[in-house]
This record gives structure tokens, sequence and C-alpha cells, in this order.
């Protein structure tokens, strides 16, 4: 059975409880290494890859993952569908710690990230308008439901470098654009795997409020630990209904993202090129 589904796990999040059948598998990539070893193994029924987004023991800053590497490892293992989880701070009052938000778009604010396989003679622009995939967010905040999470369908995740938290002004001017949630690691996965042509989906734990909220100095560290793990929870049992609600075949426009991005006539594309992106443009170029 091939591995069709993926899940990044953040913050927290650094394994699946349910996933049986285990077994490690280390996956060399012409971007590098993977932050580790993807667990492959079966939860409801499929097999699923999991990366701890971090590392083993969260040992990775969000402005030193290797983006690229850990998509194009999803890709090589044959992963039509990825879920991300992903640790946020709030910007509205009623996203509440604990809760989950399911966004369906993205604000860039990070600087210089590298997130594209494109490039090396070869050109493409992906359309992106839609940032997440629509049916594979659906599935995830439908089963999000079904565990019991409070959710909320779509809103916009501002993407901020880090590893330090906003400043105050900088939240409120997130607040003042009507912006929901900030993290720090889900825009340039969702660029990644459009390219690739990877349905993605982003589940949002928000573990506290931003800076701005009256109340954000009398959270704790030990608060916000707290939260994390007890969201960890929520996620595993999210993931785990959601990937039970997968069916077969793809209808949404992510599988077929490249058929006209690409730019460059095939034949001056370096062969090395060529060779390397061919799990992604083989079936455009030969």
């Amino acid at each position: 059975m091939g591995v069709d589904i993926g899940i990044i796990g953040g913050s927290g999040l650094y394994e699946m409880a349910e996933l049986t059948e285990r077994e490690e598998q280390v996956v060399t990539t012409p971007f590098g290494d993977p932050s580790g070893p993807y667990v492959i193994g079966t939860l409801r029924g499929k097999r699923v890859a999991f990366l701890a987004r971090h590392g083993a023991g969260h040992k990775i800053l969000p402005s030193e993952l290797n983006f690229r590497a850990n998509i194009f490892g999803f890709k090589l293992l044959g992963v039509e569908r990825l879920f991300s989880a992903s640790a946020v701070g709030s910007l509205k009052e009623e996203y509440r710690p604990l809760d989950i938000l399911i966004p369906d778009q993205f604000f860039d604010r990070t600087k210089g990230r590298v997130s594209t396989f494109f490039g090396r003679g070869l050109v493409a622009h992906i359309a992106f308008a839609h940032p997440l995939c629509p049916a594979l967010s659906a599935i995830a905040a439908d089963a999000a439901e079904t565990v019991g999470a409070t959710v909320h369908r779509g809103g916009t995740y501002v993407n901020m470098e880090g590893p330090q938290f906003s400043t105050l002004a900088e939240s409120k001017l997130y607040r003042s654009w009507g912006m929901d949630v900030i993290g720090m690691t889900n825009l340039q996965e969702a660029k990644l795997a459009r390219e690739a042509e990877i349905c993605y989906a982003t589940l949002a734990l928000v573990t506290d409020y931003d800076c701005w909220h009256p109340d954000h100095d009398s959270v704790t560290v030990d608060l916000i630990i707290a939260n994390l793990m007890q969201n960890a929870a929520t996620a595993q049992k999210t993931i785990a209904a959601a990937i039970g609600n997968v069916s077969a075949a793809r209808t949404c426009a992510c599988k077929d993202a490249l058929a006209t991005a690409i730019i460059t006539r095939p034949e001056l594309v370096p062969a090395q090129t060529k060779q390397e992106l061919a799990p992604i443009i083989g079936k455009y170029m030969k």
C-alpha cells in the first residue's frame, strides 16, 4: 500500500499515538535533508507519513527549516494530501486558547525564505490566490467538530519570521488589518505543496492571545505549554478522524497546479534540473 497522506506535526505534536505498523524512513532530496526521518505507519486503515517539523527534541528554528526538503520528501513518498498542525497566537477575542482555526488565506511577513522548487533554468508561476486546499480543509474542519473541538472555518494566518514574537505595535497593526491568527511556519509549506501538486490544509491550534490582549501579561509559559499539550491531543484526534474521511480520488485543482504554470521551453531546461525535479514535473516535461 502506497503512502497517500502526510502529516506535519508542529510545536507540541511530535508523534501520532494511533499510528501502527511503524517504520522510520530516511529520505534524501536534491534540496538537502528534511527535518528528520519520516515515520511511516497505518492510521485508520490508510498508510501515512508523519514528520516532526522542528525535528526530534524541537531543535530547528522556523527560519532554519528546510521547507523544500520536507515537502519534496513527502512527494517522493507518494503523498498527495498533507495535513499540517501548527501552534498559533490569536489576533481576535473570539479565537480562544484551545480553539482550532482552519485558515483559507495567508499573509506573508517573512524575509527571504526560499519557498519554490523552481529556478536553475526552469521558471514556473503557480496560481496561489487560494493557498489552501478547500476540499482537504473542509475534511479537517468537519473532523475537528466531530472530536468536540471549537472550530472556526476560514481566516487569515499571518506568517511572521520569528523566532521572536510580535511587538505590540505589530500585533495591533495585524488586528487593524483584520488578520486572524499568527504563526511562523505554514506559508512556505503551502507554496511548496502547491508546486508539488499536493493538497495542503492547516490546523491552526490556538495556544494564547498575541501580545495585544489586555490579559497577555497574565499568560505564563507553563500555561502555554499546558495548552500546547492539550492542543496536541486534540490535533491527533482530529487528524485521525480526518484521515478516516479522506476519499480515494482528488477532484480539486491542486492535483493539476502545474498544468499551466511552467513557462520555460522544455528544450531549454538544464538536464540536471529536469532530473532533480522529475517527481514534480515529470508528467509535463520529459
